[in-house]
């Protein structure tokens, strides 16, 4: 299977760039990671939520990409998308992540 590619380096739209995102994502034990440390972002924003404690915001980008950084780097053995692409990346992990607790993705 063939990376998808971006016209001029760069997509046009969230909808071009989550095909590649998923693409970058094909390591079953990268996606599972992704997904734990989604739960554990949206869980430390309803803790702050809960206790307005501002240390759970703090830990909400710690969590997010150490997980996601550890998928990449140990698993998928590449290059997180966020580097490039940043917000892209943040709304890929979101959408995988409903995906995946939907069922419409296998976990």
């Amino acid at each position: 299977m063939s990376t998808p590619s971006a016209p001029e380096g760069r997509y046009a739209s969230f909808e071009a760039f989550y095909p590649y995102y998923i693409h970058e994502h094909s390591n079953r034990t990268c996606r599972r990671i992704h997904v734990v440390g989604t739960f554990l972002v949206i869980s430390a924003f309803v803790a702050f939520v809960a206790t307005r404690n501002a240390w759970w915001l703090l830990a909400m980008p710690l969590l997010g990409y150490g997980f996601a950084w550890v998928g990449h780097f140990f698993f998928e053995k590449n290059r997180p998308a966020t580097f490039k692409y940043p917000l892209w990346s943040l709304m890929g992990d979101f959408r995988l992540f409903f995906e995946t607790v939907t069922g419409k993705r296998r976990f």
